[in-house]
This record gives C-alpha cells, structure tokens and sequence, in this order.
C-alpha cells in the first residue's frame, strides 16, 4: 500500500527543492550541497573508507530523505567488495515517498541509484533490500525505539534536526543509549559542535574531538567508543 503514515512531516520547500521540516522549522539537508556534507560529516567523518566490510553495521538517529543511506550505497559499490552492509535508522517522521523522490531529484547522483529503495519505500516497507546493503527504518520516539533495540553499530550517523530546534534528539539519556548500541572501538560522527552534545557523548563513553565542518559550518564532531 502506499505510504500514507500519519507520522508524515508536514513540509515548506525552499527554493522548490528543499524540504523544511515545518516543526523543526530545519532544512532536512545542508543549503550548501547535501551530498557532499553526508560524505564529509558521517563517511569521512566515520572513516568508512577505510573500515566498510562485509556485515559492518551503520545506525542512525534522523533518517530523512534517505541521502546519507544513498551515499553509503554509493560508496559501497564504488569499492567493489563482496558482502552486505547493514543500516539500521531511527526516524518519528517518515516522509512520503513522493516527497523523497522530490527531495533526492537535487541530487542527480543519489537520484540515480534510488529506484529500488524509493519503490520498497512507497510500498510501506521499512525493511529494505538494496545492492550489497539491507537496511532498517525504525520509525516511532527514539527515545524509546532506541533503548529497546537489540543490535549494535559499528558507527552511527548523528543527523537528527538541529539541537536548538529538536533537543529531544540529543539527550544526555539518548546520548548514553548510542553509545550503550555502539560496538567496542565503534565511532560517530555528527555535524553539530554544540557543546552540550559533546559533553554527552564524552559522559557516555566516547572519545570526541571537534573537527572541520563542511561549507560554512566550521566545526563538527566525531569520536568513537572507549
């Protein structure tokens, strides 16, 4: 059946492109080329150049559009192993997928791969099987979807809406619960720098460092589990 939850965000589209969450009254990707932020803050930032192998685990609190899964698909072909990528994400507010398919049409490289992930997704599946990589949406509060769940990362993307305008996303409690989800020596990357999240992570059990942001965004955040 299509996808018609009622959990869907309500959305302004700035310039015609970018979809604004009209709640967080955030862009759901960066103004200054979304893709390449994915790639600088959670790949880059995660090292999964390096570290991507077969049945490595990716978790994620804010799935959006779907771009940062879209760019590890990219990149997981570009590197041309064998095996299966995991992704699990956490998302309250799923979109529709006819609002996806107008988000990703900005990006011409992640459009191009999105068919079968933007068809399972209409279909209401939350289970997704994609070249070389199965992923998971988890959709409800993360504050108790994650808590509850069994798995554990290798990395985690941290892309929930802005710490101003969405702090339930980035609790000192959900803080503790990635790093309780996060496999030994396991990392994150986030593109916020706010001070309270990385006192966080740090009380959490991560080892945090500030980092070069990507555009205009001066720092980030990135660490990994001791």
């Amino acid at each position: 059946m299509p996808d018609q939850s009622p959990e869907a965000p309500t959305l302004d589209w700035r310039d015609g492109v970018i979809p604004v969450s009209t709640q967080f009254d955030d862009p759901y990707f960066s103004l200054n080329d979304g893709l390449a932020e994915t790639r600088h803050v959670f790949l880059h930032g995660n090292r999964l150049e390096a570290r991507l192998c077969d049945g490595f685990h990716i978790a994620e609190l804010g799935f959006g559009t779907g771009l940062n899964l879209l760019a590890v698909q990219i990149l997981w072909a570009a590197m041309g192993r064998p095996g299966v990528l995991h992704f699990t994400s956490f998302e309250a507010f799923p979109m529709e997928a006819a609002d996806i398919a107008r988000a990703l049409a900005h990006f011409p490289e992640a459009r191009a791969v999105a068919g079968p992930f933007l068809d399972q997704w209409a279909a209401g599946q939350r289970v997704l099987d994609l070249p070389g990589l199965r992923a998971e949406i988890v959709t409800g509060d993360a504050r108790q979807t994650l808590p509850a769940w069994t798995g554990a990362a290798d990395a985690w993307f941290l892309d929930g809406f802005s710490p101003a305008k969405n702090p339930e996303l980035w609790s000192d409690d959900l803080m503790q619960a990635v790093a309780d989800h996060t496999k030994p020596h396991g990392s994150f990357a986030t593109y916020t720098a706010a001070g309270h999240v990385r006192r966080a992570l740090q009380a959490a059990g991560f080892q945090v460092e500030r980092r070069p942001g990507h555009g205009r965004k001066r720092h980030m955040t990135a660490g990994w589990r001791v």
